[in-house]
């Protein structure tokens, strides 16, 4: 239930492993790859990258993705900045992909997989599970039956709240603005994270267009009260607060994809299965963009489901066993932990404000850059490479 980049994405794992599935999605598909529908492009881990490759993505995605060759970090662009670079014939440290190409892609893709029906727009009316299976019940009467249901739905899951998950949230009382621009100077696939009392800002490197202009994809954090009032400003106004918030690195800016605004939140499902239901994505788990891992946690919980439902299939088990369905639980349920309180401990520690505070950051961030161990733990963790990795995010088969 639900056929956003998470949902697309794990049903052509699955049939890519020989198991079928049912997309139910309330989107009209036409309407989510229109140009304006969504401007935002995401940093895709080069372990994600690498199931991309596996399922047959990444050829779909070609010409379109911009290698992170370097990130480099500063507190308000002051000096005591932290650059984390990949050497010579090293995997990037991700790739940023405009999320209308993500779409296009899944979306030929799936066209292709035998095995995925994708039945939407839809809605679905009444969920009924028991020892035997789940049914669903969409808004035309069709019954739809399967021994699982994975919810995919995002943030605002009716089938998880309906299923009685318990959610841990709260809001950050900030807003995102994100979007593209063109700019004068090329962006050497450098991404930028500067933090600043009212939120981090980051510019994000994309591929050039077909005019070849350079560009960047741009996240820029503002508190609540600010939000309205950006939201207001005229294209050219809205500009020059962004070549001032960017320090004039990247020259002059024009935007060329929709701005958007949305409220930041955390939240957190403390269990992620129940009975014959599965929680994928942002259903699971919402965290704050600070370090672009929102999208590579989803999809992340794409390869540990598809391996554990794959060898669960080979084994001849009921795909919804509750036992099966607990090895997912313990796989996934740490590493969502994880990364949802360290990028909210970071949002919190870079949102202090101060000249006190401010020196303890630097000083931290230099730390860092003086010891290689920690470097190359934090470069780990951006590649989506730390921990127990499933087979799909080591570029194998499952």
């Amino acid at each position: 239930s639900g056929g956003g980049l998470v949902g697309q994405t794990l049903a052509l794992a699955l049939a890519h492993h020989g198991l079928s599935s049912i997309i139910v999605d309330p989107a009209d598909p036409v309407s989510t790859i229109a140009p304006g529908f969504d401007g935002r492009a995401s940093a895709i881990a080069s372990a994600v990258w690498q199931m991309f490759d596996v399922i047959g993505l990444a050829d779909r995605l070609a010409g379109h993705g911009c290698p992170i060759r370097a990130i480099k970090v500063s507190d308000g662009g002051q000096a005591g900045e932290l650059d984390f670079e990949t050497g010579e014939g090293a995997p990037p440290l991700g790739t940023m992909v405009e999320n209308r190409q993500l779409r296009i892609a899944l979306r030929d893709a799936l066209a292709e997989a035998p095995l995925v029906s994708l039945i939407a727009p839809a809605r679905v009316t009444d969920r009924q599970v028991d020892a035997h299976g789940v049914t669903l019940t969409l808004a035309d009467g069709t019954k739809l039956a399967a021994p699982l249901l994975i919810v995919a739905e995002g943030r605002r899951s009716p089938t998880r709240d309906a299923a009685g998950f318990t959610i841990a949230n709260w809001s950050y009382h900030h807003h995102a603005m994100i979007g593209a621009v063109a700019h004068e100077r090329p962006h050497g696939g450098v991404a930028h994270e500067i933090f600043f009392p009212a939120g981090p800002f980051a510019l994000l490197p994309l591929v050039d267009d077909e005019q070849g202009r350079h560009r960047s994809a741009f996240v820029w954090t503002v508190s609540e009260k600010e939000g309205p009032a950006f939201a207001k400003l005229g294209d050219r106004g809205f500009t020059a607060e962004l070549e001032k918030r960017a320090g004039g690195m990247l020259g002059a800016m024009e935007l060329v994809a929709p701005r958007m605004t949305y409220p930041l939140g955390f939240h957190h499902s403390a269990k992620i299965v129940t009975d014959r239901i599965v929680l994928v994505g942002d259903a699971a788990h919402g965290i704050h963009p600070i370090a672009g891992q929102g999208l590579n946690l989803g999809l992340r919980d794409v390869a540990a489901l598809t391996e554990v439902l794959v060898e669960g299939a080979r084994l001849g088990l009921d795909l919804g066993d509750a036992a099966l369905l607990a090895r997912y639980q313990r796989w996934r349920g740490l590493d969502n932990l994880m990364v949802s309180l360290a990028t909210d401990g970071l949002t919190r520690l870079f949102g202090i404000p101060g000249k006190t505070a401010s020196a303890v950051r630097r000083a931290g961030l230099g730390a860092v850059q003086r010891l290689p161990m920690l470097k190359r733990f934090f470069m780990d963790e951006a590649r989506g490479e730390a921990g127990d990795l499933p087979r799909l995010l080591a570029g194998a088969e499952v």
